[in-house]
């Protein structure tokens, strides 16, 4: 038996990264498991609070460093009741990637900034693979593990 998978690639400055990721969260009714190096775009943000706010139980990991950067949302999501957790390495927990629902992975090199949206070549790859989502989930699991 086959199973089709659907999968995507999406490309800054030329298609609308930041819709496809708030796209992602608002269609998310039970979790999001994100791992990105820096969230400094308000409009993901205030979109993964909206998702916490209709009981998405929503998790990130980060990186320490760039968490105290200006402008990161990191402490922000963390006062509004989001868990979080960053490393604590010398090293950049450097991943960009996300799992909505367990059932759709986000990855790619995307950082979740307005840079990334306006100035940047970055892409991410959405797919619903279920190898795939499985292992990064896997991954994840691990690191929020070795965070907490």
């Amino acid at each position: 038996k086959s199973t089709k998978v659907d999968s995507q690639a999406i490309f800054s400055t030329r298609q609308d990264c930041v819709r496809t990721i708030q796209n992602l969260i608002s269609f998310a009714d039970k979790t999001i498991d994100i791992c990105v190096f820096t969230i400094t775009d308000d409009r993901i943000s205030h979109q993964l609070m909206d998702a916490a706010k209709r009981r998405v139980k929503v998790r990130i990991i980060s990186d320490d460093e760039k968490a105290h950067d200006p402008g990161s949302d990191i402490f922000k999501l963390k006062s509004f009741g989001v868990p979080v957790l960053t490393d604590r390495d010398p090293n950049h927990m450097h991943h960009k990637f996300a799992i909505f629902d367990g059932k759709k992975l986000l990855n790619g090199s995307y950082n979740w900034t307005r840079s990334a949206s306006h100035h940047n070549e970055e892409n991410f790859v959405v797919t619903d693979d279920r190898g795939l989502v499985a292992d990064f989930s896997t991954h994840f699991e691990r690191l929020w593990k070795q965070f907490s």
